[in-house]
């Protein structure tokens, strides 16, 4: 969802520079995952292009800029539906593909036919002159 970008200010908020489209979701959270621990989000807002934070267990500036650099991860039934004909790269992970031949593939309309979740199944055509 994005990556812990600094502090803001000296009383622990942490800043984060949010992956495209994930403003909203990381403001709205109940529950941040940096690294390998959850923090409970007390209060969070949009502020420019980045997302900040007060989570529990952060009181200091030094505490949030040792997590500089960190990825900020929500889980995955914290986030709203994705919208018809898109998906989280976190449902895709583990499907079979089905195509005439084992190759890497662009994640485009013209090749992607169709995403099956129930069935974890992903049919392309990949053209063979490619």
């Amino acid at each position: 969802m994005g990556r812990v970008a600094g502090s803001y200010g000296v009383r622990g908020w942490v800043k984060v520079a949010p992956d495209d489209g994930a403003e909203e979701s990381l403001a709205s959270a109940r529950e941040w995952w940096i690294g390998t621990e959850a923090y409970a989000v007390s209060g969070a807002r949009i502020h420019g292009a980045t997302v900040v934070g007060k989570l529990a267990g952060l009181e200091s500036r030094e505490q949030v800029l040792a997590l500089k650099g960190r990825t900020v991860a929500l889980r995955r039934d914290a986030l709203p539906e994705a919208e018809q004909g898109k998906y989280y790269l976190a449902d895709l992970v583990g499907l079979e593909v089905v195509g005439d031949r084992t190759r890497l593939i662009p994640w485009v309309a013209a090749v992607i036919k169709e995403v099956d979740l129930p069935k974890r199944r992903v049919e392309v055509e990949w053209g063979a002159d490619w």
